[in-house]
C-alpha cells in the first residue's frame, strides 16, 4: 500500500495571533509560513509524488501552492474530511481565554469525550480523517501502484489523530504528539499494518532550545504555532 506524506500548513497568522482558528475564513499563511511553503518543494524533492490532497482551508491550499508550481503535471485534490477540526463556538477566540473553559480539561485529558460547542466532536474528526485516508491509499494503489507516495497537507488535531490512528494509540493519547507547522509526517501502509517512518521532522531545531517561558504541561489545541 502507499506512504502518504502528512504537511501540517505553514505558521498562519491565527498561529501567531493565539487564535483557535478553526474554519474561519480569510486565515492565511503568515511571513514565516508563506517561506515554510516556499521551502517544501527543495525538502520534498527526492519524493516520487503521486497525487496531493489538500484541507480547502486557505492556509493548506496556500502551502501547497508552491510545490504544485513546481511540479506542473502533479494532480491536485481538495478534500473537506481532513479539514479542521470544527471547533464551533470556539472558531476564533483567544486560546489564552479558552483556557479556563472547563471543557479544556477535557480537551487535553480525554478528549475522545470532547464535543466542542456548535461544532464537533474530536472523535468525529478522527473518524472522517481515518475515511479519507483508507479511500486515498486504496485510490493511489490503484491508480499508481502499491510503491506509490503520496502526500495530504492538513492540520495539527487531524495530523495528531492519524498518527495515533496508525500507531493503534486511543486518541485520549493523542496530545501526547506533536506536529509543528509545516513538519512532514510519513506513514507507509501495509496490509497487516502502518509504519511511522517521520514524525513532525521540519529540519529545524530551533523549537527544541529553551524559552523564556517553559512550554508548560498543555497540548496546544490546534497545533501551535512552532518555533520563534
Amino acid at each position: 500500500m502507499p506512504t502518504l506524506i502528512l504537511v501540517r500548513h505553514g505558521r498562519s497568522t491565527a498561529n501567531t495571533e493565539g487564535l483557535l482558528a478553526g474554519w474561519t475564513p480569510g486565515v492565511a499563511l503568515d511571513e514565516r509560513g508563506a517561506a515554510q511553503a516556499a521551502a517544501l518543494p527543495g525538502r520534498l524533492a527526492a519524493l516520487p509524488l503521486s497525487e496531493i490532497v489538500a484541507s480547502p482551508l486557505q492556509r493548506c491550499q496556500e502551502t501547497i501552492r508552491p510545490l504544485l508550481d513546481a511540479r506542473p503535471g502533479l494532480k491536485a485534490h481538495t478534500d473537506e474530511r481532513i479539514g479542521e477540526c470544527h471547533y464551533g463556538d470556539w472558531s476564533g477566540r483567544k486560546l489564552a481565554e479558552l483556557k479556563d473553559e472547563p471543557l479544556m480539561e477535557v480537551v487535553q485529558a480525554h478528549p475522545s469525550a470532547a464535543a466542542f460547542p456548535g461544532g464537533e466532536s474530536m472523535r468525529a474528526m478522527q473518524t472522517r480523517a481515518a475515511e479519507a485516508v483508507r479511500e486515498w491509499n486504496a485510490r493511489v494503489e490503484r491508480d499508481h501502484g502499491a510503491d506509490a507516495v503520496y502526500l495530504m497537507c492538513s492540520h495539527g488535531d487531524v495530523i495528531k489523530s492519524l498518527v495515533a490512528e496508525a500507531l493503534g494509540l486511543h486518541l485520549d493519547l493523542f496530545q501526547r504528539i506533536s506536529v509543528e507547522p509545516c513538519s512532514v509526517t510519513a506513514i507507509r501502509y501495509t496490509r497487516l499494518r502502518p509504519f511511522l517512518v517521520r514524525l513532525g521532522d521540519t529540519g529545524d531545531f530551533a523549537s527544541l532550545a529553551p524559552h523564556e517561558e517553559p512550554p508548560g504541561d498543555q497540548a496546544p489545541v490546534g497545533g501551535g504555532a512552532g518555533a520563534p
